[in-house]
């Protein structure tokens, strides 16, 4: 049986420590650069893993910021996005609004075109005896 464990935790040691040593960015090693930890690890497996793991891993403390990390954001989580969103919608709602009144006032006028007499309007109305008429242009 030991035969078979110490073979399994040496394997599993050193796959760890190569991963590890892998995802670590380049300039947060220590001691020694990152290719030459690799080379440590391939030709001293579990020497080289216990070695990055007690000198050349950084320390948990040093990681990068979790705000200097911008991830991807769904839309509905993006601060910027609703502000937008919420823009565009009042937008949008005055549009709609602009158009309502401009169709309303669009009837009014065509309704008064229709015969009705708008008060000055600076038409005049003759008895007929002028020989001269006037049209009215839109």
């Amino acid at each position: 049986m030991l035969r078979v464990v110490v073979p399994i935790v040496v394997l599993v040691v050193f796959v760890y420590g190569l991963i590890d040593l892998i995802r670590t960015d380049a300039r947060e090693t220590k001691g020694i650069s990152k290719p030459a930890w690799i080379v440590v690890q391939i030709v001293l497996p579990v020497i080289g893993a216990v070695l990055w793991f007690l000198i050349g891993r950084p320390r948990t403390g040093s990681a990068p910021a979790p705000s200097t990390y911008r991830h991807p954001t769904a839309p509905d989580d993006d601060p910027d996005f609703l502000r937008n969103l919420e823009q565009r919608r009042r937008n949008q709602a005055e549009a709609d609004r602009l158009k309502k009144l401009k169709a309303e006032l669009d009837a009014k006028e065509r309704g008064l075109g229709n015969g009705e007499s708008r008060p000055g309007s600076g038409e005049t109305h003759d008895s007929g005896d002028s020989a001269q008429g006037t049209d009215e242009v839109k």
